[in-house]
């Protein structure tokens, strides 16, 4: 069985921001030569997600109104984790979206069904944030 590890970089310009990674994902999948097998993409901080949905804009700001009424992001002084940071929201809004997705690889390609597309959420940007792409199989 092969074993193939690369991290995604991301300059993230905004405190909120939903990235279509797929493309990035189906590079490092040909670049690993594995042709049947498992895909991890997994973000590599707690204030971030990875998931699979739809890449239509108005589901995004959907994502965004609903993520917002579940935990928003203000007032600060609502959250107990918030205090030397004020980014409780994020980790809320991270826990509700999830870690991670693992996509099954069948004959060299990311096995999807119609309209799924994986997604970088970022839920307390302006700075470089990473996801881990791991890839098993033969």
């Amino acid at each position: 069985m092969k074993s193939y590890r690369k991290e995604l970089w991301f300059n993230i310009e905004k405190r909120r921001q939903l990235i279509n990674i797929t493309s990035e994902v189906e590079d490092c999948l040909a670049e690993s030569g594995i042709r049947e097998g498992l895909c991890l993409v997994n973000a590599m901080h707690i204030t971030a997600s990875v998931f699979i949905n739809d890449d239509e804009s108005g589901l995004h700001s959907d994502f965004e109104k609903w993520l917002e009424k579940l935990a928003p992001e203000k007032p600060y002084d609502q959250y107990a984790h918030n205090g030397f940071e004020d980014n409780a929201d994020a980790h809320l809004k991270r826990t509700i979206m999830g870690r991670e997705v693992v996509v099954a690889v069948t004959d060299g390609k990311l096995d999807f069904g119609p309209w799924e597309q994986i997604f970088y959420g970022e839920f307390d940007g302006k700075r470089k944030k990473r996801v881990l792409v791991k890839i098993i199989g033969e």
